[in-house]
């Protein structure tokens, strides 16, 4: 499993945003389609039906987002220190942003969680922007394009690849 961009790649499977799991909400990009998954958002849209794919509410990292994760960090060790944990005492969800999907019938939201604790490097959301749009260029070219992602996905071990091989794929996706 590793992060590029803003795309989450599992074995071959490639979502926006974190993998979902459970009931959680989440967008799987597959051949066939852009697949909505979790409570409240199943469903398929077929590429030949999806005219164009946006993205909204994306956390870009930033020093002032850095700063504090770090400050809530600190402060959840130490609450969870000083206090034992009780009904209502929770993890705080990871950020959620919309994956806008225009189809022929209309404009459908998606919603799947961010993958990236401190939000996303501006040049991979950039580049994950162009590399959405690409997919809605035509059957043979989201075909190849979503065809290397897997692969890679499948071929690679480890973790997310450091940020200059992140935005070399990216860039090597987009074309």
């Amino acid at each position: 499993m590793a992060m590029v961009g803003l795309f989450w790649i599992a074995e071959g499977d490639v979502y926006v945003g974190a993998k979902p799991s459970g009931p959680a909400r989440g967008v799987r990009l597959t051949p066939e389609g852009v697949v909505a998954l979790g409570e409240g958002q199943a469903g398929l849209h077929l590429w030949e039906d999806v005219r164009a794919l946006t993205l909204a509410d994306v956390p870009v990292k930033s020093l002032r987002r850095q700063v504090g994760a770090v400050r809530d960090l600190a402060l959840g060790m130490v609450v969870n220190l000083a206090l034992p944990a009780g009904p209502g005492m929770s993890e705080e969800a990871p950020a959620i942003m919309t994956v806008g999907v225009d189809t022929l019938d209309g404009r459908h939201e998606l919603t799947a969680y961010t993958a990236a604790a401190v939000g996303y490097l501006p040049a991979e959301v950039d580049l994950s922007r162009a590399l959405l749009s690409r997919l809605t260029e035509g059957a043979a070219t989201m075909a190849t394009t979503l065809a290397a992602m897997s692969q890679w996905g499948r071929a690679w071990e480890g973790g997310s690849p450091r940020r200059a091989k992140r935005e070399e794929l990216l860039r090597r996706w987009v074309g």
